[in-house]
């Protein structure tokens, strides 16, 4: 994800910051930047990527899970299915 695109994250507008980032990491699946297997940034990283708290982030990829596109593997990371 681009600065300009970070910089685009609207934290103040109607739609939920936990949506936003799901969506972004939604499109980099679909888009081939993660490819099945992959390992998602971690939390603490995607937190720093985009501004936001890491409970954010991890409600993100709650919102990943339900959608089926990752798997969290206990002390080894979060996969793109």
């Amino acid at each position: 994800m681009s600065e300009e695109e970070i910089r685009s994250l609207d934290r103040r507008g109607p739609d939920l910051v936990y949506m936003a980032v799901a969506d972004d990491v939604a499109r980099r699946i679909a888009a081939g930047e993660l490819n099945r297997g992959d390992r998602v940034p971690g939390e603490l990283q995607m937190a720093e990527t985009y501004g936001i708290a890491r409970m954010t982030v991890a409600r993100a990829i709650k919102e990943l899970r339900e959608r089926g596109l990752v798997q969290t593997v206990r002390g080894k990371g979060t996969f793109v299915l």
